[in-house]
């Protein structure tokens, strides 16, 4: 049976009508109004009613950034939408008169990528997505990986250089002020301000936009500008690092990137292979995991949710 699934983010809430071999059979995007939790509940409410439209569904996903408990019901903590122990499912629950499972955003995602892309065929599988933040999904012998209490997986908050950058988690040093796509920019922008000619492309496109963005630094990076790519270059060497760490732990068959910055392909895969061979452990006496970039890509979120709330619906 087909199921709905929604995926909260920052700027935009994207809602799909997904059957039950992954595909999207009517999708939504309107605004996220992330200040206002009753605001965004109401927004959630409207795209399910508009999406179930004339269908009959099993059950709702909804995926969201933040760490959700262990019974998928509340999420406890989400840094850009303003919900603390939100008790999300009995709230939309009653308003919607039919199940709903409620999921971080990364494990909804690469779930999708084990299930319908990149990952078909893997039993191991873990994701990094590489966006705002570095999200993270582990899937280990065909199973998602959510911990003790629900909130495993946050890959992008293992601590990648003690005493390091602050991060928004209230650590310091997180993977994430090192290998996300706002760590590039951060660094892009440090790049301008040294006024070198190493950054002088990246300047320009700034004063032609009155700001610089991940928009020009993408444009700097396409145009094989040589500041910009030497910043992608440390960007996949810290993520290379960091695969490395995953694999001495979670030894998985395949990883997958995904995210807005994925999309610079083997510009950003090839200094991360290159920096996971240097750190792997007992490199040339073990099998060595496949790092592919994400298939999905905007869809994943939503289709990774609809199918595990679909599973999660099914009779046990």
């Amino acid at each position: 049976m087909n199921t709905v699934g929604i995926d909260i983010g920052g700027t935009k809430i994207a809602g799909a009508l997904v059957s039950d071999t992954g595909v999207i059979l009517r999708e939504l995007k309107v605004p996220t109004p992330a200040t206002d939790p009753k605001a965004l509940q109401a927004a959630v409410v409207a795209m399910v009613n508009e999406l179930r439209a004339g269908e009959q569904i099993a059950a709702v996903g909804v995926a969201a950034a933040g760490f959700i408990d262990a019974n998928q019901a509340v999420v406890v903590y989400s840094p850009n939408l303003s919900w603390r122990n939100e008790p999300l499912k009995a709230n939309l629950e009653a308003e919607l008169k039919i199940p709903v499972f409620i999921e971080n955003d990364a494990n909804a995602a690469g779930w999708a990528e084990y299930r319908f892309g990149a990952g078909r065929g893997s039993a191991h599988v873990v994701m990094l997505t590489i966006g705002t933040g570095v999200g993270g999904a582990i899937v280990a012998n065909g199973e998602l990986f959510r911990g003790g209490f629900g909130i495993g997986a946050e890959l992008g908050h293992s601590n990648f250089v003690p005493n390091g950058k602050a991060c928004g988690c209230g650590q310091h040093g997180c993977l994430e002020q090192y290998g996300s796509g706002t760590a590039l920019l951060n660094s892009a922008k440090e790049l301008i301000a040294q006024n070198t000619q190493e950054g002088a492309r990246l300047r320009e496109l700034a004063s032609q936009k009155g700001e610089l963005t991940g928009v020009e630094v993408y444009q700097a990076i396409q145009e094989g500008d040589v500041g910009a790519l030497r910043l992608l270059t440390e960007l996949g060497q810290n993520l290379g690092l960091a695969v490395a760490s995953l694999a001495a732990v979670l030894d998985p068959e395949l990883v997958v990137i995904g995210g807005g910055v994925s999309a610079a392909g083997e510009l950003l895969l090839d200094p991360i292979r290159k920096a996971f061979l240097e750190h792997l452990p007992a490199r040339g006496f073990r099998p060595e995991l496949k790092l592919v970039t994400a298939e999905l890509i905007n869809d994943a979120g939503v289709v990774g949710v609809a199918d595990l709330a679909r599973l999660h619906s099914l009779p046990r």
